[in-house]
């Protein structure tokens, strides 16, 4: 194989510069896309998104990106997350909620077997998933599960996650700033960026609600519903 072609490959990049030829959905941030290999949310792989708190705005960030997929038919699946979400702000942010769908997860085994299945299946085009607490080999499974379907995988994982050893291909840290978001890029396919980026993300964005999961599961499905969430168990 000639040195261009390894050069061309997404998982090969220069010291100075970002990997190219990765399959990205834009963030609709162009601060954004402009510091991610192939402009925006890596298909076929994980990011990882480390929040300093809940309820700072972290869902803003996807916002974009995720009205972009369904209104373009394709299926967005949220699971497990820790409130129930609230469908009409999601609605009002651009979200074709008919191609949104809620997945429960009654603990971590069963969150991590259904969205394997879920991105093994080539049933969605993006994951957004709420896992508190998982372990490198349980990550790369989900990697490769990623990798093989070509959806856009977002993690919710907490700040200290930070620490450890992750597969995820892209990380970013979180943190509320006066005007939005401070994101730190704490890993990416190329160069280091130094610097944060400061996005316009409004906050607070109720778009979970006050309902936990799973503590008020069948009130909160029934909501779900009526508002035109589909919701699996």
């Amino acid at each position: 194989m000639a040195l261009e072609q390894v050069l061309r490959h997404p998982q090969v990049w220069r010291g100075n510069s970002l990997a190219g030829g990765m399959p990205a959905v834009p963030t609709g941030f162009g601060e954004l896309d402009a510091a991610l290999p192939g402009g925006g949310w890596p298909s076929g792989a994980l990011t990882e998104l480390l929040a300093s708190a809940r309820g700072i705005g972290e869902l803003g960030v996807l916002l974009p990106a995720l009205a972009r997929l369904t209104c373009a038919g394709k299926r967005v699946v949220w699971l497990a997350p820790p409130y129930l979400p609230y469908a009409p702000a999601l609605a009002a942010a651009g979200i074709d909620l008919p191609h949104l769908a809620l997945v429960r997860a009654a603990g971590r085994r069963d969150a991590l077997w259904a969205a394997e299945q879920a991105l093994r299946a080539g049933s969605c085009h993006a994951l957004l998933a709420w896992l508190p607490a998982v372990g490198y080999q349980q990550l790369r499974r989900l990697a490769v599960a990623a990798e093989a379907s070509r959806a856009f995988v977002a993690l919710f994982r907490p700040p200290q996650a930070a620490a450890e050893s992750s597969p995820a291909c892209l990380r970013l840290a979180l943190e509320p700033a006066e005007g939005g978001l401070r994101v730190q890029v704490l890993k990416r396919r190329g160069a280091p960026l130094t610097a944060p980026l400061l996005l316009p993300v409004k906050r607070p964005f109720h778009a979970l609600g006050r309902a936990a999961l799973p503590g008020t599961v069948e009130r909160g499905a029934r909501a779900a519903r009526r508002v035109g969430l589909p919701v699996h168990a």
